[in-house]
């Protein structure tokens, strides 16, 4: 791990709080140059959006690097343009990682861009997440569903104590919003304040 010295890509540790590895300045530049030139104009990322990509979406979906486990296998629900799946995966390139998204082009974007940047063990399932049937060490959902169907849609096929890493909107509560039996504990970013938290679900 190393200090990032691109300019502009510091944000990253000092909003996100993460230490980005060897290689994935670069990588996330080629995604974020991705994200612009093809995901946009496809309706992947609002038009509103794309001056304030970076810290909207990139660093918002990195944030979540504390959260995930050690080694094993990760599916990201919904994975639209790879936020957060993709996006995860080049800074945690040691983990397996499965994009799971349904919708054909935005699943051929995936493809393209796991292809281009030589991201290896990132697979894409480009079918609905319930044809899904592997065992996870963790699931990701961000602008996925609301909180009971994102968990419903990874708790029956997380390992047993493995999390769902939900990112939650800034009017989540606790008590009305997280299914009922279920733990969780909050994950706030304070250097992306206007984020709300994550929330780490498990069984």
């Amino acid at each position: 791990m190393f200090h990032v010295k691109h300019e502009g890509w510091h944000q990253a540790e000092d909003l996100a709080g993460v230490t980005l590895p060897l290689g994935a300045v670069d990588r996330l530049e080629a995604y974020e140059a991705a994200l612009i030139e093809r995901a946009a104009p496809m309706g992947m990322i609002a038009a509103s959006d794309v001056p304030r990509l970076r810290e909207r979406h990139i660093l918002d979906s990195i944030r979540a690097v504390p959260c995930l486990p050690d080694t094993g296998l990760v599916c990201d629900l919904g994975s639209g343009a790879g936020l957060p799946g993709l996006a995860l995966s080049i800074v945690r390139p040691d983990l397996r990682w499965v994009l799971v998204e349904v919708r054909r082009n935005r699943a051929r974007f995936l493809e393209d861009t796991i292809a281009s940047l030589g991201l290896e063990g990132v697979v894409v399932h480009a079918r609905r997440a319930e044809t899904f049937r592997d065992r996870v060490d963790a699931c990701t959902a961000r602008a996925y569903a609301p909180p009971s169907k994102s968990w419903a849609s990874a708790e029956r096929i997380l390992e047993p104590r493995a999390p769902l890493v939900y990112w939650a909107g800034t009017s989540f509560e606790v008590s009305r919003d997280v299914p009922e039996g279920v733990k969780s504990v909050l994950f706030a970013t304070p250097g992306l304040a206007r984020s709300g938290p994550l929330v780490i679900m498990t069984r």
